[in-house]
């Protein structure tokens, strides 16, 4: 091979790139939805899920002395692909070469899938809940326990890598196991496929049948005591027959108010047979007219000729 020493050369981490930016591309064109592994910051996994993932394999001594380099492998990118699906995690790692991993975990049994939903029973509201991790302590400790929980135990894995190492879990192997971590983060509902479990069972049965309900009845009519309760009402039986009895009346007009400063209104004039005239007066303004006329009538009195003032008589006194 013409490695010194029976090393293999040291490969830069810009070649590293190159060489999987070119792989991945032929996954692509192959119809694969390459799913790369982002870590942002320190941490691999920052919820419920993806931490209890981390915290179960790092709880093995079997995996102690391999899981650092894992650590560093995912946390600068180089797993450029990881699938899961149901009892297996396909992935695609950047070493010194282009190495596909493979990760076989064995499904829940039976047996211990109904152990734990009858242990979880009625403590699990909504699958919302469950997913982001909103649990009972109680509740967290069932799907974390190590030997009955969720998480698969090591002899319920298998690795393959094709890398030269002949480790049972190489640096490639332990890089995929973070990624699946960080993966969780994300879709913490990728646990139960891997598990070949439905989540939804973990999930109160009561209350999954309200939000069916829910969704089933759609857009909802308000009642009579929800319409009274809204608007600060009492709606009684004979209200509404009124209500549905009787026509909805208009106000009565008002008269215009009297007064020296009111404001005359004025009747646009209409057309009647092709001509324009002058709008029929109301009975009202009728009587009003009438009534003005007499006063002014009653006011004015006949005048009859003047006549000239009587000057008094001068008696005749005797002298």
């Amino acid at each position: 091979m013409g490695w010194d020493w029976g090393w293999r050369p040291y490969v830069s981490m810009a070649e590293r790139r190159a060489q999987a930016r070119k792989h991945l591309e032929k996954l692509r064109r192959k119809g694969v939805a390459v799913q790369p592994v982002e870590i942002a910051g320190r941490e691999i996994a920052s919820t419920f899920w993806g931490e209890a993932w981390c915290n179960h394999l790092e709880a093995f001594s079997d995996f102690a002395n391999r899981l650092p380099r894992g650590r560093t492998y995912v946390r600068n990118g180089s797993v450029c692909h990881l699938a899961i699906g149901r009892g297996e995690v396909a992935a695609v790692v950047s070493g010194s070469e282009i190495y596909s991993v493979r990760v076989s975990i064995k499904t829940l049994p039976t047996a211990r899938w109904n152990n734990l939903k009858s242990r979880c029973g009625g403590q699990v509201g909504s699958l919302l809940e469950l997913l982001q991790g909103r649990l009972s302590d109680h509740v967290m400790g069932i799907v974390t326990d190590r030997q009955g929980g969720l998480f698969p135990l090591p002899k319920e894995m298998d690795f393959e890598c094709s890398c030269p190492d002949w480790a049972h879990m190489c640096k490639h192997v332990a890089a995929v196991l973070y990624g699946v971590g960080a993966r969780l983060d994300e879709r913490p509902e990728l646990l139960f496929q891997l598990r070949g479990v439905d989540h939804a069972e973990l999930v109160c049965e009561e209350a999954a049948q309200e939000v069916a309900a829910r969704r089933s009845a759609g857009a909802r009519t308000l009642d009579e005591d929800d319409v009274a309760d809204v608007f600060g009402i009492e709606i009684g039986p004979a209200c509404q027959g009124d209500a549905a009895a009787s026509p909805a009346r208009k106000p009565a007009p008002q008269a215009p108010a009297a007064g020296a400063g009111a404001a005359r209104k004025t009747v646009a004039p209409r057309k009647t047979g092709g001509r324009e005239g002058s709008a029929p007066q109301r009975p009202a303004l009728r009587k009003a007219a009438a009534g003005k006329a007499s006063r002014k009538k009653a006011m004015k009195k006949p005048r009859g000729p003047a006549t000239p003032a009587k000057k008094p008589s001068k008696s005749k006194q005797p002298r």
